[in-house]
């Protein structure tokens, strides 16, 4: 399987091209439709209310600016998502990065707007709307989250001013991570001699077989990222002094605060997962410790992590794994099946390597119900799990298509739900009829993923907590940045790994866009578990449950959400029982690696 062989999405269905005249014409109507927003904004009178009283001219206005704000959204969404997709895939497109800074530029005021209309939403009493209109009744979710947003705000002219400088502050910094760490290669020699890599290419080689490979993978990564490492660590002082200011000046307490609310759930429920996780992590040290039985070294190395196991390492070929993908989602149901194989068919999916393409993977919805993905794929059972997390996403979206798009706006604690939901449907698909050889394998890869997500995003969330404290006073220096990097991660694996990944803070694009993004993945695999496991032994009355969930992401919070289901997430035992599942993973890969005589 060569990268000339793999598969990339087809974007013609929502624009021709850049040249066409249906993208400038698309592009025009958005610029016009922003500034028709701001006018209608300035005739309704759209910000903080002194008088939260409502009466028909206003029910009337709430209904008008809602309706108008949800077109003039949607046009802006798909070009801002068809320009990061050409953007994301090709680093040196310079045609689409212009018009993805015109585009920025332009609906710079629309950010403006919308931070009024939360003021405007969030001083009304939104009690008295939702009785007089049906259509805000249908926005309950939004409005409760403008209320508390709005006691957070600063001045209207501050925000407008907080608006005008991210271009030129968060999101620059932002994008020159993004940029730098798609050009970056390194020389590595993987077995043919040395070559010139992206280092999207050199990461893949931590699954090689021959452990040499991977080391100097890891070497070579090492020593790329350090040549780059000025520059980032600019970019990360910035971008977290930037958060940090305008956190403190909007009046929450602490730098996680705010995406608390964002993400949809309170302090009692991060606290009652996040001590279930700490719980959990010796059992996540037995695995590490017990692999490193299996390959015959006394602690693992961080380039040991993603190591195969088993007799012979099984690679993929693209057609065999989309269509086991869309076999495992068809014994789930005939929609989800269905949707997969047509998301194959429509060439929803670039999935090689190459350079200026940015490594991972992502889900990207362009239009109401329809996506993109993009990935790395190199063949591995964990890619082809990578494949079906994505078309998860996909999946979500599409249950989401119902609503207009300010209801489509999920928590990333929600985010996850069918996303890990699929990977697992998958890993079942997978383990069933598996030979001892292949069990151990799908143990191991799914148990990588585990770690990850529960082991090494709590790393991350102590190493952005730390950055937050530090950079309080100052800038952290590269030597900082990569000593507290270590720190961190030496508290989450302990000696279960040595050496570690001190430029782990470079790696992670996550660090570089919304202030703590990781910890919501390790919610979204838990509670993904925790309704797989019920799904296991429910009636066929969780299907359509499950659909309206995720179609309803939108408009209610998680905590809210997971209740439907008898969920408390405000318990750390329903996060323990989540564990449960992964600690009964480890036990399997334990007896395993015992019956092999390792």
């Amino acid at each position: 399987m060569t990268v000339a062989d793999l598969p990339r999405w087809d974007l013609t269905p929502f624009f021709p091209s850049l040249d066409s005249s249906e993208f400038r014409q698309a592009l025009d109507s958005a610029e016009a439709e922003i500034r028709a927003m701001q006018v209608l904004f300035d005739k309704h009178n759209v910000r903080r209310r002194t008088e939260s009283e409502v009466d028909t001219a206003l029910v009337t206005a709430w209904e008008d600016v809602t309706t108008a704000l949800n077109g003039t959204l949607e046009e802006v969404h798909l070009l801002e998502a068809y320009l990061a997709c050409l953007v994301t895939t090709n680093a040196k497109d310079e045609i689409a990065q212009s018009f993805e800074s015109r585009l920025e530029t332009a609906a710079q005021p629309l950010q403006q707007l919308m931070t009024r209309y939360t003021a405007w939403c969030g001083t009304t009493d939104i009690d008295e709307l939702q009785k007089r209109s049906p259509l805000a009744a249908q926005y309950g979710y939004l409005l409760s989250r403008a209320q508390q947003l709005a006691g957070h705000q600063m001045s209207e002219s501050e925000e407008a001013l907080a608006v005008d400088l991210r271009s030129s502050g968060l999101a620059a910094w932002g994008a020159l991570h993004g940029k730098m760490s798609a050009l970056l290669s390194a020389p590595v020699d993987a077995g043919k001699g040395v070559e010139q890599l992206p280092l999207s290419a050199v990461r893949a080689l931590a699954a090689d077989a021959d452990r040499a490979v991977r080391q100097r993978a890891w070497e070579a990564e090492q020593v790329a990222w350090e040549s780059v490492s000025v520059p980032l660590a600019a970019a990360l002082n910035g971008i977290k002094g930037w958060q940090q200011t305008l956190r403190a000046r909007r009046s929450f307490g602490s730098d996680v605060e705010p995406t608390l609310i964002a993400n949809g759930i309170d302090a009692i429920t991060l606290e009652a997962m996040q001590a279930a996780c700490i719980e959990s992590f010796p059992d996540f040290h037995r695995y590490l410790r017990a692999k490193a039985k299996w390959l015959g070294v006394p602690v693992l190395a961080w380039w040991d992590i993603s190591a195969p196991v088993g007799k012979e390492a099984r690679i993929w070929g693209w057609a065999e794994a989309s269509e086991f993908v869309a076999s495992s989602f068809n014994r789930y149901s005939a929609r989800l099946g269905d949707f997969a194989t047509a998301a194959f068919r429509d060439e929803w999916v670039d999935a090689g390597p190459r350079l200026g393409k940015e490594g991972g993977a992502y889900c990207m919805g362009l239009s109401p119900g329809v996506s993109r993905v993009l990935m790395n794929f190199s063949g591995s059972f964990t890619d082809v799990s990578t494949l079906a997390h994505e078309l998860g996403h996909a999946y979500h979206n599409l249950n989401l298509g119902k609503h207009a798009i300010l209801q489509r706006r999920t928590p990333s604690t929600l985010a996850e739900t069918a996303s890990i939901f699929c990977e697992t449907l998958t890993f079942d698909g997978a383990l069933q009829g598996a030979s001892s050889d292949d069990t151990i394998v799908l143990l191991d890869t799914v148990l990588q993923r585990n770690l990850q997500v529960v082991v090494d995003i709590h790393s991350r969330f102590l190493f952005e907590r730390g950055v937050f404290q530090r950079r309080a006073q100052r800038n952290l220096t590269v030597t900082e940045l990569c000593d507290l990097m270590t720190e961190c991660q030496r508290a989450a694996y302990d000696s279960a790994v040595d050496p570690l990944h001190p430029w782990m803070w470079a790696v992670k694009g996550h660090y570089y866009g919304p202030t703590f993004y990781n910890y919501p993945y390790t919610y979204g695999l838990l509670f993904g578990l925790g309704l797989y496991s019920l799904y296991r032994n429910s009636s066929d009355t969780f299907k359509p449950q499950y659909d309206d969930l995720l179609a309803s992401t939108g408009t209610a919070d998680a905590v809210s959400l997971a209740a439907r289901f008898g969920i408390d997430v405000t318990s750390t035992s329903f996060w323990r029982a989540s564990l449960d599942i992964i600690r009964g993973q480890i036990a399997e890969f334990e007896s395993a690696v015992a019956a092999a005589g390792k």
